[in-house]
């Protein structure tokens, strides 16, 4: 799964990423958490736009906004099946732009170790994404997104078995595709959900810090011994 991820500088990043100004008020995050608002992209009728959307997916149909802890990643094997997914996946899907993201891996005794996900040049990422409008009962509405997932690549199997789905720029079209899609679109959507390369994304261990949502800055960032990570003795 993915459950946190960072996103630096996000003006400059979905402006070198996808051409989209978003406003240079918009602040690096850290640490993001499911249940708080990240950028997005996808097929607007103007052609790509932008978007701020909650993470954990809300399907139109759901009573109440509760499923959203149930839905912030997609399983790509079973999300054209699965009713929460299935009509975000047709119709629906995004690019959700990121730096990185962290997983927590365990140590066989005492807490268990988080660790940094990145791209080795420490470029920016774009996991495959599908977004929803969930329409409130007084009449508000709420846009959110989920992280669609996959099999971990043989390199990131050490410490989780699934990993975000992560798309290239030449990817981009086939993955946003126009709403109207016959089944050879979605087929070709569909094969695009495979694990990255091997050595697409690189790892390092990182403090505790990170696992409380509260914490948001770029130390989180700082590589640090596993061994840091140990209960103390005594």
């Amino acid at each position: 799964m993915c459950g946190r991820y960072v996103f630096t500088t996000p003006a400059e990043a979905m402006l070198r990423l996808f051409g989209l100004e978003i406003g240079a008020s918009s602040p690096s995050r850290f640490n993001m958490a499911p249940g708080q608002h990240g950028w997005i992209a996808r097929a607007g009728e103007q052609g790509l736009e932008a978007a701020q959307a909650r993470w954990g997916l809300v399907p139109g149909w759901a009573k109440d906004p509760t499923i959203a802890f149930k839905t912030i990643n997609a399983r790509s094997e079973t999300a054209a099946e699965k009713p929460a997914f299935r009509d975000a996946l047709q119709r629906r899907r995004c690019l959700i732009p990121a730096s990185g993201f962290y997983e927590w891996t365990s140590t066989g005794t005492g807490p268990k170790q988080p660790v940094w996900i990145a791209k080795p040049d420490a470029s920016l990422i774009t996991f495959a994404g599908l977004w929803e409008i969930w329409h409130s009962p007084d009449g508000g509405e709420l846009q959110t997104c989920t992280i669609v997932t996959t099999a971990a690549n043989e390199n990131l199997k050490p410490y989780h078995h699934r990993m975000p789905v992560v798309l290239n720029p030449d990817s981009f079209d086939a993955w946003l595709g126009d709403g109207q899609e016959s089944r050879e679109d979605q087929d070709r959507a569909a094969s695009l959900m495979g694990p990255a390369p091997d050595d697409a994304l690189i790892v390092h261990p990182v403090g505790p810090a990170v696992s409380n949502v509260r914490n948001d800055g770029p130390e989180l960032l700082d590589e640090v011994s596993p061994a840091a990570m140990a209960p103390k003795q005594g």
